[in-house]
């Protein structure tokens, strides 16, 4: 179970439409909605990932720390949501190393997962795995083997792997997908799990554990709860669909998932005592 910490106003598809520069000046929603997540977790005895953006973390320290109190696993998704293919190695270098340490100086946690802006961790960024593991990192789940007019690497593996040639420690562990004749399909979260109806979603994880035995990655955003969020103006058709579909359905259906599956954080999933996959109906 996996939360991508950012606000509404910090997604990428807003990117021309609401300025960085602007982020400060912009009310404030992620507080209200990842205390209300934290809460919810709490209720069904589930432990996360939490992949939160230095931005967020310096201005919701406390919230930060309280967490990591509450049993769950802080994990960074770089600081101003900046794709990874957007940028040139030497600044992904610096800014996976500033975002690492700021989030731990933050929590006092060593950070060990990354989670790139928009999975923008593809086959024109093949030393960004390199990368991570150059600045202390120990996994990346930033890769989505889909097809997608914003993202995806759809050749690369549906299951967790070592990116780096003759690197057996550093592993990627892709968001979710399920392969139904010969056509693979996304069921990992976000936009998707908010389109799809829940039996859908409850079919293709049952599927990934039952019959592919492997455990699943599901993602979603704190403002994926909040259909009260202040609406952006001047957005396509296209992005207001995808943004703001089914937002009022998104937490009575994320309850039922969290009912319906065991879940757990990405670390002790994945990285203790092996990246075996699970053989339970487990997340």
């Amino acid at each position: 179970m996996t939360i991508d910490v950012e606000d509404y106003y910090q997604v990428s598809a807003f990117e021309t439409h609401v300025s960085r520069d602007t982020w400060c000046a912009r009310p404030s929603r992620i507080d209200r909605n990842l205390r209300r997540i934290l809460d919810i977790l709490d209720e069904h005895g589930v432990s996360a990932t939490f992949f939160t953006l230095g931005w967020v973390a310096e201005r919701h320290s406390d919230l930060i720390r309280e967490l990591v109190r509450r049993g769950h696993e802080l994990a960074s998704h770089g600081y101003a949501h900046v794709r990874v293919n957007r940028q040139t190695r030497q600044a992904f270098l610096e800014d996976a190393h500033r975002t690492k340490s700021l989030l731990e100086d933050v929590a006092g946690v060593a950070i060990q997962g990354y989670r790139a802006a928009s999975y923008s961790i593809d086959d024109s960024t093949p030393w960004a795995h390199e990368v991570l593991r150059e600045t202390g990192h120990r996994y990346s789940s930033s890769v989505y083997p889909i097809r997608h007019d914003h993202y995806g690497e759809p050749e690369a593996p549906r299951f967790a792997f070592n990116p780096i040639p003759g690197d057996d420690a550093f592993i990627e562990v892709p968001i979710s997908t399920i392969d139904v004749r010969a056509r693979r399909l996304p069921c990992g979260g976000g936009g998707y799990f908010r389109l799809y109806p829940y039996l859908v979603s409850r079919w293709a994880f049952k599927r990934l554990n039952h019959i592919e035995g492997v455990s699943g990655i599901f993602y979603f955003h704190p403002w994926e709860i909040d259909p009260e969020q202040p609406r952006i103006s001047g957005l396509s058709a296209k992005t207001r669909f995808r943004h703001y579909l089914n937002l009022a359905r998104m937490e009575a259906r994320w309850r039922r998932l969290l009912s319906d599956f065991h879940w757990d954080r990405m670390d002790r999933i994945f990285l203790l005592p092996s990246i075996a996959p699970a053989s339970q109906e487990s997340v």
